[in-house]
């Protein structure tokens, strides 16, 4: 029979020296019902920290937004008028960016060979929006993928896909507003940089930091079909240089529609990707010396691993030097949502991730502001957009519980079975966890500890080394656990 064996005798304070920060997670909340659509969420804040949320849903072509009001998310509205059907899809969609409390949405007005690029601002975080305005004046040419990013005066930078007649010669392309979108000059090129084209299916990202502004797209040269970046350093009116940003080489004849993001902190440029070359689709982030330019590294965020099926849409945001990541995946015929932070990007690790969403999970986002973390996700099980916030806290000086409190019953004890005896004089909420070693979430429920004994049923382990956790609002304690046979 196997057994659960204490490795250590009580739980510890995890210190973090390395990190000193852990992210402490909100229940899910449901966005809006499935009326309302769930393709392809986007996610910011206002200036008071409040998120934002676009979507689309492809039935009605209509582009959805709500904010959180009070805790509670406001009836979502439609933002393109119904002369405007937009397009939609899980892959690719409508973009949204805010500078504070002026919130900028881009969508693509439908047939995509005869329509354009619209943008609507507001300027009152969401309470009111603008008429569309017009992004692309492209004559006879194609457009399509609109994403959108600010300079750092708060004016909006757009970028799309452009064609020539016939849908050849697929090239990204940026026009700036220098009046906060209420117009649009010409678009100038910022892909081609490899010699080849873009892959003609794949949505793109635009980032701008310090008055550097970076395209990222996936090319196509030959059928390779690696992340690129295209640089401006005179924030966004010319992109005179570009750089590989994905050295996995991965040759695929057809389109993969799936493509990068990426920050910039510093002068290293970080893209996140997903890249078949090895056989399996994972994700990847790679870093980018822009003052040479070198590449500095690329490594898999998890590595393939046993029940790993795919991995995809990888996003990425930033708070300073700290980074978050999410993305969806499959282990074992079950959907979830990854997620890794780290508070040093510079220091980050491969292999190990947390779990924080499960379900028929197709698409997400993140966007960090200041010491909070919003996620969004699109659940195909319930047709529905979800939200998660998580609070990062810091390890350091909290008021720490007395070590000797916790303990696990019994020494071995049931491999289907977790009692825990807690000698604390109050009540303790948290989530209880057990992880293997990869990261993958094996047990989780959110409990009230109280004093004496707690029990819990688990599923059977194999043998090997676990961790088991108890998350606190303050603390986070760690014991290793191992299961002989």
């Amino acid at each position: 029979m196997k057994s659960l064996i204490l490795i250590s005798g009580f739980f510890l304070c995890l210190l973090m020296a390395t990190n000193g920060q852990t992210v402490v997670w909100d229940s899910p909340q449901q966005v809006a019902g499935s009326n309302y659509g769930n393709l392809h969420p986007r996610i910011r804040t206002d200036r008071a920290g409040n998120p934002v949320i676009l979507w689309g849903k492809t039935s009605s072509q209509s582009v959805y937004f709500s904010r959180m009001s009070s805790g509670n998310f406001t009836a979502p509205v439609i933002l393109n008028p119904v002369s405007q059907p937009a397009f939609t899809a899980s892959w690719a969609g409508p973009d949204i960016t805010s500078f504070g409390d002026t919130i900028y949405a881009v969508y693509k007005h439908t047939p995509e060979d005869t329509n354009h690029i619209y943008l609507t601002h507001s300027y009152d975080a969401g309470f009111t929006f603008s008429t569309p305005v017009r992004v692309d004046f492209i004559a006879d040419s194609i457009s399509r993928f609109p994403t959108v990013s600010t300079d750092q005066s708060g004016n909006p930078l757009v970028a799309f896909m452009k064609f020539d007649p016939g849908f050849i010669n697929s090239r990204y392309v940026v026009s700036k507003s220098t009046d906060y979108g209420l117009s649009f000059s010409q678009d100038v090129l910022a892909s081609g940089f490899s010699g080849g084209t873009v892959c003609d299916c794949c949505p793109a990202s635009l980032i701008n930091r310090n008055n550097k502004t970076l395209m990222l797209y996936r090319d196509n040269l030959n059928n390779v079909r690696t992340i690129w970046a295209g640089l401006s350093t005179d924030g966004g009116s010319n992109f005179l240089s570009g750089f590989e940003a994905d050295p996995t080489g991965w040759v695929i004849n057809a389109c993969p529609a799936t493509g990068p993001d990426g920050v910039l902190i510093g002068d290293s440029l970080f893209t996140v990707f997903m890249s078949a070359a090895t056989g399996n689709s994972l994700v990847y982030l790679s870093s980018l010396d822009l003052s040479n330019p070198v590449f500095v590294s690329v490594i898999p965020l998890t590595g393939n691993f046993s029940g790993l099926s795919n991995q995809n849409y990888p996003r990425i945001s930033q708070e300073g030097s700290s980074v978050g990541i999410v993305w969806p995946q499959s282990i074992n015929g079950q959907g979830q949502l990854a997620f890794k932070f780290t508070q040093d990007i510079h220091t980050i690790t491969t292999n190990t991730f947390d779990t924080i969403a499960l379900g028929n999970i197709e698409n997400a986002d993140i966007h960090i502001y200041k010491d909070e973390i919003h996620v969004v996700w699109q659940d195909n099980a319930s047709g529905t957009v979800w939200y998660r916030k998580g609070s990062i806290t810091s390890t350091n000086n909290v008021n720490e519980i007395d070590k000797s409190v916790f303990a696990v019953a019994g020494n071995p004890v049931s491999a289907n079975q977790l009692t825990i005896q807690t000698d604390a004089n109050k009540n303790i909420f948290g989530i209880v966890r057990i992880q293997n070693s990869i990261g993958q979430i094996l047990f989780q429920k959110s409990t009230e500890l109280s004093p004496g004994t707690n029990t819990f049923s688990i599923p059977g382990l194999s043998q090997g080394i676990y961790l088991l956790s108890i998350e606190s609002k303050d603390s986070l304690y760690q014991l290793k656990l191992s299961v002989d046979k």
